[in-house]
């Protein structure tokens, strides 16, 4: 009777396997959203890191510099871009990415029709605010004397950003950006709200054909799964590598 039960199970697990996977190569939809997923967490996650840098730029200047800087137009320029930069973290970080992909897709570029695209701007500005923090809290880490000793070099303010305090602040946040992209990469699952063909849209239309939610499901919450795990494996490589390299 066991036997017979199990077979019976293994025998329904096929069947909904060929159902949802085999069956008019449905398992191409799984595929396809697979690339789009990776297509859009790439780009917008490179374009956030820009992002990121430039408003960390911006607002740690102003907060290191500014009071150093005389009146006039340059000081009211960084006053009013580190105005804006600092409206843009407070509104990213303080709304749902769902609501500002679904404002970017059916407000902003309501003539376009290229989902990825809109999908790539919206969490490549969400990620920006992120990382900006990331960026901002490594520079304001590293300690006053390093600037100083900049000047006293007979470095500006720019080159003692490029040349000392730059690589000291990529090797803090180099783990934390890791994770950032971990986190985006999650995050892109809600790009099917404006019928962007990633992972979670493919499972859904599966499922939307074969009435069927389990296998689906299950196998885009398995791929998910791999992929952090990927990454999370990569990282915690980086932050071991990164050890080393502080001990020698």
């Amino acid at each position: 009777m066991l036997f017979s039960d199990i077979a019976t199970w293994f025998s329904g697990v096929q069947a909904e396997f060929t159902l949802n996977f085999i069956t008019s190569n449905r398992w191409r939809l799984i595929y396809n959203g697979l690339l789009v997923t990776l297509q859009i967490t790439l780009v917008a996650c490179l374009m956030g890191i820009v992002i990121g840098i430039i408003v960390a730029t911006v607002r740690t200047t102003k907060d290191k510099a500014g009071h150093t800087m005389r009146k006039g137009l340059p000081r009211t320029l960084l006053v009013i871009v580190d105005w804006v930069c600092r409206l843009y973290i407070t509104v990213i970080r303080g709304t749902p990415i769902v609501i500002q992909l679904m404002i970017m897709y059916f407000v902003i570029f309501v003539s376009s029709r290229n989902g990825v695209l809109v999908a790539i701007l919206a969490f490549g500005l969400n990620s920006g605010a992120y990382v900006s923090e990331i960026f901002r809290g490594g520079i304001m880490s590293i300690d006053a004397g390093q600037f100083e000793a900049g000047r006293s070099l007979g470095l500006n303010y720019v080159q003692t950003m490029g040349l000392i305090i730059a690589p000291q602040v990529l090797k803090n946040v180099l783990p934390t950006l890791a994770n950032e992209f971990i986190v985006l990469l999650k995050e892109t699952a809600v790009a099917g709200y404006v019928a962007v063909g990633d992972l979670t849209f493919a499972a859904n239309r599966i499922r939307g054909v074969t009435y069927s939610a389990f296998m689906p499901l299950i196998a885009v919450a398995l791929i998910y799964l791999t992929l952090v795990m990927f990454l999370t494996w990569l990282v915690g490589k980086l932050e071991r590598r990164l050890r080393q390299s502080d001990n020698r």
